[in-house]
């Protein structure tokens, strides 16, 4: 199954179930979503829970709350990452904080789904990873699944909880095929995946990234005989550290690969971690491999070196070794 069909599927499931159960976003009804993931539920729930919306994110994402707040389920489907900084007052002033601010008595059950990256050709304002500016704030939860089966067993999971839930698919992702179990359970947030086990290096994958950690793996151990242990977090917010720093406590050696800007960025916090509770077992610092730290160009060579392949995953693991 591709990663949008598993996306559709654990949506469609999931309406099935609950009748609280709502999606709404930009072209996401009669045009199916500008990723396909939403083909095909209209024709099944009707506009009444398939609700196509005007290009105004800060309103739609606000009546995703309010809705949330007055007992429903909605889903909010943004067309891409950077248009979601057009509703950050309704992310972090309201759904981050509502909860909070009523001392418990109000829950907002929000999930706002959205891509990210590189890849495509969009230009600097349709290819941000802003994975971890959403991590900073409290209150939100923070998803990243990389394979279908996550796609679809994350998504159930974001669905039925209380929680405002921060879901990030990658648009590469979209096409990629994966096994998914039928009807499978909802997956729990805050446990990484041990995508491959190895004894000389941690490295941990972030999204996509996930998937170019494990093929620089493939090459380590080919042609460097290194055997790298690959981790995917899968959730950033709450973060699965236990596997991570227990992975880096057997290798002695780490390396996190991100896509997103190296400033502030999601290896920057896990570098961090990781040094506070690991430091006497690493034989090396920390590295990490991000997307440059430049707007992302349009032109497509270029767009192509502004973000993390196999050879510098490679190159940064060998680094640790003392072997460049």
């Amino acid at each position: 199954m591709r990663y949008r069909e598993a996306l559709n599927e654990a949506l469609r499931e999931e309406m099935r179930a609950d009748e609280s159960v709502f999606i709404m976003g930009e072209d996401i009804g009669v045009f199916q979503g500008a990723f396909k993931v939403t083909q095909g539920l209209l024709e099944e729930f009707g506009e009444k829970r398939v609700r196509d919306t005007p290009i105004s994110e800060n309103t739609f994402v606000g009546v995703g709350v309010g809705a949330a707040m007055a007992g429903l389920r909605p889903i909010v489907e943004i067309m891409t990452i950077n248009f979601s900084l057009l509703a950050l007052d309704q992310i972090v002033n309201c759904a981050a904080s509502i909860r909070y601010m009523f001392g418990g008595q109000v829950t907002v059950p929000l999930v706002i789904r959205m891509p990210q990256g590189a890849g495509h050709q969009l230009g600097p304002t349709h290819s941000h990873s802003l994975e971890a500016m959403y991590l900073h704030i409290p209150g939100l939860l923070v998803a990243v699944p990389t394979t279908a089966a996550d796609a679809k067993g994350l998504l159930k999971a974001a669905i039925r909880d209380d929680n405002p839930v921060i879901f990030i698919e990658h648009e590469y992702l979209y096409g990629q095929k994966g096994d998914v179990p039928e009807n499978g359970e909802p997956l729990r947030f805050g446990q990484a995946a041990v995508r491959r086990e190895g004894g000389d290096v941690t490295i941990v994958g972030i999204s996509r990234m996930a998937l170019t950690a494990a093929r620089a793996a493939e090459t380590l151990s080919q042609e460097h005989e290194i055997e790298a242990e690959v981790i995917d977090p899968r959730t950033l917010r709450p973060l699965d550290l236990d596997t991570i720093v227990e992975s880096v406590r057997k290798t002695n050696r780490a390396v996190i690969v991100e896509e997103g800007w190296p400033h502030g960025g999601v290896g920057a916090n896990l570098a961090a971690l990781i040094q506070e509770q690991a430091f006497d077992h690493l034989d090396a610092p920390v590295a990490r491999v991000t997307g440059a730290d430049v707007p992302m160009p349009y032109s497509r060579p270029l767009e192509q070196s502004a973000f993390p392949h196999e050879e510098h995953v490679v190159q940064a693991v060998r680094a640790t070794f003392g072997d460049i």
